[in-house]
């Protein structure tokens, strides 16, 4: 599928609003028969980051992306006044949507903190998930258990930075010089080896919701949240098989500490993608999709 036509079929696919627990949640579907599948971007992204892979994987399944609370185009509510933006609250929204949209259990996709909110819902509501698939899970360095295997500087300077953000203007004020296009665009093509798939749609689709009245009060939410659990903690309880794909240029998400996973009972495989950074079903769907394909097709016939 070519740069033009993927705009094309994506932007041919409505987007649709589910309306959960109050909340606007804005999703897209696309494909009428094979299993049914979720797509759950990362931080700070939302369902345009499939883009590239929903049209594809919907040849031969139901594939719905779908925008996390308080991230994309789905409502951004007040954090601990209105909404708790935690892994266990995007669970609850992720098997809800099975439930009350799909009507089944689904098959979940991730990438970075997707991967989290995957595992977090098969282990919550096993009931609604027959397998996972993570894409450069995020290895939640920041978290408190993580702390003391950091450098020095990080173990100071990470949450001093968390708790100046937490001063409502300064939070505001940190927020506004990082959510600009050209800022964005050097970050991602940190986070991108491909550096040309960080073009001006890319962009475009994550500076939107960044302009939400509600946006900044997330981000400050979730970058002070370093509990809840770590992917270890949930690869031990999962209670389904997962596939891994890793892109072993990762600045964020080293694949070394990648690979560990592997060890785990539940994992089928660890495909490690080369020259590839954060995000390969952006960078490299070429590589991503029909690893999906083939995935979802041995499932569904198992």
């Amino acid at each position: 599928m070519t740069t033009t036509s993927h705009r094309d079929v994506w932007a041919s696919i409505p987007t649709q609003t589910w309306h959960w627990q109050g909340f606007a949640i804005a999703y897209k579907a696309s494909g009428h028969q094979g299993p049914a599948v979720i797509l759950i971007h990362g931080f700070g992204a939302s369902l345009g980051h499939w883009r590239k892979n929903l049209p594809v994987l919907a040849e031969s399944c139901r594939v719905y992306a779908i925008d996390l609370l308080g991230f994309g185009a789905s409502a951004k509510p007040i954090p601990n006044l209105e909404a708790s933006y935690t892994f266990e609250t995007w669970a609850q929204q992720i098997a809800d949507f099975c439930r009350e949209v799909i009507g089944e259990s689904a098959f979940l996709i991730g990438n970075s903190i997707g991967c989290i909110v995957a595992m977090q819902t098969a282990v919550d509501h096993p009931d609604v998930v027959q397998a996972i698939a993570l894409i450069n899970c995020s290895l939640r360095l920041l978290h408190d258990r993580r702390r003391s295997t950091q450098p020095w500087f990080k173990q100071i300077g990470a949450p001093l930075l968390q708790r100046v953000l937490q001063v409502k203007w300064l939070g505001h004020a940190f927020f506004k010089q990082v959510a600009q296009p050209e800022t964005v665009r050097k970050i991602l093509q940190k986070a991108y080896i491909r550096t040309e798939a960080v073009d001006d749609e890319l962009i475009d689709l994550l500076m939107a919701p960044a302009r939400d009245p509600g946006a900044p009060d997330v981000f400050i939410a979730f970058t002070s949240y370093s509990q809840g659990p770590l992917p270890e903690d949930l690869l031990e309880q999962l209670p389904c098989t997962a596939l891994i794909l890793w892109g072993t240029k990762d600045p964020w998400e080293p694949f070394e500490l990648g690979q560990e996973f592997a060890k785990f009972a539940c994992v089928e495989r660890l495909i490690p993608l080369e020259n590839v950074g954060h995000c390969p079903q952006d960078e490299a769907p070429e590589l991503v999709n029909p690893i999906l394909q083939q995935w979802l097709w041995e499932k569904a016939i198992a």
